[in-house]
């Protein structure tokens, strides 16, 4: 007996010390393991198209040729005119095709912040490219031209490309371009048949900044949403149960051969941007106040303006943690600017919604602080401090192995930023099918033959 109970003991032990992987594959559909653009950037760009176009190795099945995919998920993209999505980069058209050849031109995109919520750019290209005969091998996603056999129906609008380029019109006009666009937008898909057949509910619409679509938003809720977060939705137009978080396109190159220890970084905690923020952002001052005397602490004002990124770049690689405290919203491009360059991130935002959170688990990698705590005087210096040097190099070397996920690539790259945002759009179409099928349940009944019962409507929406 002594001795079954010395081993259940130890078992016990074993198991009280395990740590779960920070990414649960068993939820990925059909993943495997973990295995400004300016000149140079698109140059290396089509390169990567050429070579992923054309070294594609097909296998035979039954006499014929097919590629061996693991398709995640269907897609049936609306052919838009340009002007709601490549026309927003100045890009004309040739003939009667709306699409460009992204073999061979890919559009060039802005740079500067306006890069940091292209994932709409993103996400249209790697549809695009599903067409290819040749397309490349690693793929979660294809385009189908019958929308009844599509997972999901795509709407191509650019929305914060046209936030950024069109929504501050000239004094005389009424309309800005960017509120025209999106009135020609909700227009259209409501007179579209496969928009009336679900009421809008198998679409999918990008909204990564958080002040693009504020016109359209409120009329075309019943859709899927891609966001940077909930920071400006009421919880019925927009939730965590219907719609889907991307992260931003991190602004700071990535940190290749990165062989930086806890010592060889001098700077234990890093900070720049802007301080006095409204709304939710207010906690940044009273941070400010709190830490600006700290000798190992750099917490000031900056932007992309200038050298703005190069500085942030060199601070960053040079920190030990790096301070994500919420804005105006509760996310931001820095977050993810700290992955790229392994630097813990300490996020001090309670509201903040991350990406693919149901498959990853962040706290293997970031610090996690409640702002009441954070804005006690000594609490957040203190805590940080008492990190230890292992448990630092723990999370500085998890963040080399999950800041693929992060990371926009075309043609897109097995489980980096483009197919995770794919794949997380997949665990959503069997809460989709559900919602239709549930509001299709008495579309093909017939009518009522008692004069005495009134006919069983048609159920409204269920959002």
């Amino acid at each position: 007996m002594t001795s079954l109970l010395f081993v259940l003991s130890w078992f016990f032990v074993m198991q009280s010390t395990y740590r779960p992987n920070p990414m649960e594959y068993n939820l990925m559909p059909n993943s495997k393991h973990l295995s400004a653009l300016d000149e140079s950037e698109y140059e290396m760009l089509k390169q990567n198209v050429q070579s992923s176009f054309g070294n594609i190795k097909l296998v035979k099945h039954g006499g014929k040729c097919h590629q061996n995919d693991e398709l995640v998920i269907k897609v049936y993209m609306y052919d838009l005119p340009p002007e709601f999505h490549f026309g927003l980069l100045d890009w004309k058209p040739n003939g009667s095709s709306v699409w460009p050849d992204v073999r061979n031109n890919i559009p060039g995109y802005p740079g500067g912040l306006n890069l940091q919520h292209s994932i709409e750019f993103w996400l249209t290209l790697d549809i695009l490219a599903s067409e290819f005969p040749q397309a490349p091998k690693a793929r979660t996603v294809i385009r189908v031209k019958n929308s009844s056999e599509a997972d999901i129906i795509y709407v191509p609008f650019f929305s914060s490309l046209s936030y950024n380029r069109y929504s501050k019109g000239k004094k005389k006009e009424k309309k800005n371009g960017n509120k025209i666009l999106q009135e020609k937008l909700v227009k259209h898909l409501t007179t579209q048949e496969q928009w009336k057949r679900s009421g809008g509910k198998d679409h999918l619409i990008l909204a990564h900044h958080p002040n693009s679509m504020l016109e359209a938003r409120m009329k075309l809720w019943p859709a899927t949403f891609i966001l940077s977060d909930f920071g400006r939705y009421p919880p019925n137009i927009a939730n965590v149960e219907k719609d889907v978080i991307a992260p931003y396109k991190h602004l700071i190159p990535s940190y290749l051969n990165d062989n930086s220890t806890f010592d060889s970084r001098p700077t234990l905690l890093y900070f720049q941007g802007a301080i006095y923020r409204k709304d939710g952002g207010l906690a940044r001052q009273e941070l400010f106040y709190l830490l600006k005397n700290e000798k190992d602490v750099h917490f000031s004002f900056g932007s992309i303006q200038k050298d703005g990124i190069k500085k942030a770049t060199e601070g960053m690689r040079a920190s030990k943690f790096c301070l994500n405290i919420a804005g105006d919203t509760p996310s931001s491009n820095r977050l993810f600017d700290a992955i790229a360059s392994h630097c813990v991130p300490v996020i001090i935002s309670d509201a903040i919604e991350l990406p693919y959170e149901d498959v990853i688990d962040y706290s293997e990698f970031c610090i996690f602080v409640p702002t009441v705590d954070a804005i006690k005087e000594n609490f957040l210096i203190n805590f940080i401090r008492g990190i230890s040097k292992q448990e630092w190099t723990r999370m500085w070397n998890m963040l080399k192995e999950i800041e693929h996920f992060f990371e926009f690539h075309f043609p897109s790259k097995e489980n980096d930023a483009v197919q995770m945002i794919w794949q997380a759009v997949a665990r959503k179409v069997p809460a989709i099918r559900l919602k239709l099928n549930r509001h299709g349940r008495f579309s093909r009944s017939p009518p009522s033959t008692d004069k005495g019962l009134m006919s069983i409507p048609t159920p409204r929406n269920f959002w």
